[in-house]
């Protein structure tokens, strides 16, 4: 099994969702050893924001690559390739400004490609990246998964939307909540989502997982 895990948080080691998404990774070992891992730190290893030149590389546009930007459409290619190459992807993701972290995005959009993870078609859009899982290391400052705060989430709404949009169906969340509002707060939000760990990774691995090449 091929993992690719992610993490976006500019907060280094004090990051909730990295201490999440490792130990997301972790449990996956556990139950599968011989599983290989690619691990790219999106903050500290950033993929520069899309522009029209790089994009013009995998949309069907693409002429001499103007200066500098030879190696951002390789690394478009690197980036897609690892996404392809994953069974399961595990992502870090913060919620900053109730959406995600820059660096992500930044990931999202180098990935998104018509022709290999997605195609139009005269009925609409198909993903073409199913078979694979995801599972969201969720973390908030505040509490958006229930009340007044749920209608300002276009975090976990936005990663669920993309990844299907994919062909991704089966996304796990692990959520910690409540974040900044108190060490005793955060304590118990932190040790509730470590809690979910093991589920999440069992439901992941339930069924057979498979990684149809995109056409």
């Amino acid at each position: 099994m091929q993992i690719l895990h992610l993490d976006s948080s500019l907060q280094g080691e004090a990051s909730a969702s990295r201490q999440l998404s490792r130990a997301i990774v972790d449990a996956l070992l556990r139950a599968s050893p011989a599983a290989q891992v690619c691990h790219r730190d999106l903050a500290a290893d950033a993929v520069p924001h899309l522009t029209g030149d790089i994009a013009a590389g995998f949309r069907g546009a693409a002429g001499p690559a103007p200066t500098g930007v030879a190696a951002e459409r390789a690394r478009s290619e690197q980036l897609v390739a690892e996404f392809l190459a994953s069974e399961v992807i595990v992502v870090g993701a913060p919620m900053y400004n109730f959406s995600v972290a820059s660096p992500l995005k930044a990931w999202i959009d180098r990935i998104a490609q018509p022709g290999r993870t997605f195609r139009y078609t005269a009925g609409g859009p198909v993903g073409l990246a199913g078979g694979r899982r995801v599972i969201v290391a969720s973390t908030r400052g505040g509490l958006y998964s229930v009340g007044a705060g749920a209608g300002m989430d276009f975090q976990e709404s936005y990663l669920r939307a993309f990844f299907g949009f994919l062909g991704i169906a089966e996304v796990q969340v692990v959520r910690a909540e409540r974040l900044t509002q108190g060490a005793g707060a955060r304590d118990a939000s932190m040790a509730d989502a470590l809690a979910q760990v093991p589920r999440a990774v069992a439901d992941t691995l339930a069924t057979p997982l498979t990684t149809p090449i995109s056409a």
